[in-house]
């Protein structure tokens, strides 16, 4: 991932809007992320992530710009609530779990590349194993003639599977049968798991038979094959390597800094001790091997009305050396949110009631009201960002979606009198708005 700050912010900015200072920040740890592993190794150990702690309310791109660096950079992602582990009688999950739940999300990363590279080859053989199921092979005595005719009709089987013809006819295949239990046991049980595995599968070699349509088999046989073609030890290796640099996002790391009146809280005070280490850098036992913290980027959030960073202990503290503040969303930020992403809220509306045959159109001042009204209920009521529009839209949709049946092969305009005949009064009483809206 060979990106310049600015082309990271560039990349971000397609996704998320506003935000300069976060981005930036961003940007520049992911930037010397790839500077470190072009240094020797011994600089390399040395050299420890710069962890990032987000501020900032609900709904304004937190979690958002943290999955899309994970994506731009092709590193496993996983999001946490940390107050989560606070939970009265909540056992079996331990906060390494989330550790385990990297290498897992890394595992399936590095599979698909894996599955990719080999796609040619995995379809060929999917596609052979399916004819053979719909046209049996002949005995191995039979006359040459009859092969000759046999294999013929078996290469046109094989077109026709492949092209989808044959979708709809049953065949009967072996399935295996799932052993696996829970991936976030705790590591002794984890090793119990594994062997009581290993034992069943020596003596219940059977596989289950299933009927399926081609479509199916198509499927259950390409993850099958992948599992036989890919080699074993690479994925291992690659995707615990790949675990060791990815991301891991604290949510709620506000809801566990022990405040004025909870400071007698020691459950809160606890996670924070328990995640120390983790963050700190230590080594986590995994069902696929041993994994070290100390290269994995940590980002907490937290929208800290009630606590403040400073809450937290100390060593936590220090372990989150980059502070960004996120801003509230403005009237002009949600009406960007609104028009501007890829696949932004208004063009899904609009692609969910082409399926009815309804041609959905806006105007700009109704965009413009909408962004008005859902900044106005921001202001009134819960400030929950950019979230808000996905109520807003849903209230001045609500008619349309319901009779979409009546309006099939025609425009529906939407201008801001209609927003505002649909909004108008709920925005205007507070009340209501907490209910409503």
């Amino acid at each position: 991932m060979n990106m310049t700050p600015k082309e990271i912010v560039a990349y971000l900015d397609e996704y998320v809007v506003g935000q300069k200072d976060a981005k930036k920040t961003i940007a520049i740890a992911l930037r010397n992320r790839y500077r470190r592993l072009k240094l020797p190794k011994e600089w390399q150990d040395d050299i420890l992530p710069k962890n990032i702690m987000m501020i900032g309310p609900t709904g304004v791109g937190k979690t958002e710009i943290a999955r899309r660096m994970a994506k731009m950079m092709k590193v496993p992602f996983v999001k946490v609530e940390a107050s989560k582990y606070t939970e009265v009688g909540f056992v079996g999950r331990d906060v390494e779990s989330m550790i385990r739940d990297l290498v897992n999300n890394s595992m399936n990363l590095v599979r698909e590349e894996l599955q990719e590279r080999s796609r040619e080859k995995i379809e060929d053989e999917v596609i052979e194993e399916i004819t053979k199921k719909l046209i049996p092979p002949l005995p191995k005595n039979a006359p040459e003639e009859k092969q000759l005719e046999y294999q013929k009709t078996f290469e046109r089987m094989k077109e026709k599977v492949k092209k989808g013809e044959v979708d709809n006819l049953k065949i009967t295949i072996e399935v295996d049968e799932d052993m696996s239990m829970g991936d976030n046991l705790p590591p002794d049980m984890l090793k119990a798991q594994e062997s009581l595995v290993k034992i069943i599968g020596i003596f219940n070699k059977n596989k289950e038979k299933k009927e399926v349509s081609v479509k199916e088999a198509k499927e259950i046989l390409k993850k099958q094959i992948a599992d036989k073609v890919i080699n074993k030890e690479e994925l291992k290796k690659e995707a615990l390597k790949r675990a060791e640099n990815g991301i891991i996002f604290i949510d709620e790391i506000d809801k566990i800094a022990a405040t004025g009146n909870t400071r007698q809280d020691p459950s809160k005070e606890g996670v924070q001790r328990d995640l120390l280490p983790i963050v700190e850098g230590s080594t986590v036992q995994t069902k696929y091997g041993y994994i070290k913290t100390d290269h994995i980027l940590f980002i907490a959030a937290g929208a800290f009305h009630v606590s403040k960073p400073s809450d937290l202990i100390p060593e936590l503290q220090g372990r989150f050396p980059l502070r960004v503040e996120l801003q509230s969303l403005d009237e002009e930020a949600l009406y960007q949110i609104l028009t501007r992403p890829k696949h932004s809220l208004i063009k899904q509306y609009q692609k969910l009631l082409e399926v009815e045959g309804v041609n959905l159109k806006f105007s700009e001042d109704a965009l413009r009201e909408i962004a008005k009204y859902a900044f106005l209920a921001n202001e009134k009521t819960e400030d929950i960002g950019a979230r808000r529009l996905h109520t807003v839209v849903e209230k001045v949709l609500e008619d349309i979606n319901f009779n979409a049946d009546e309006y099939k092969g025609k425009d529906f305009v939407i201008d801001s009198d209609y927003v505002k005949s649909r909004l108008e009064d709920i925005v205007e009483n507070e009340e209501v708005t907490k209910y409503i809206l």
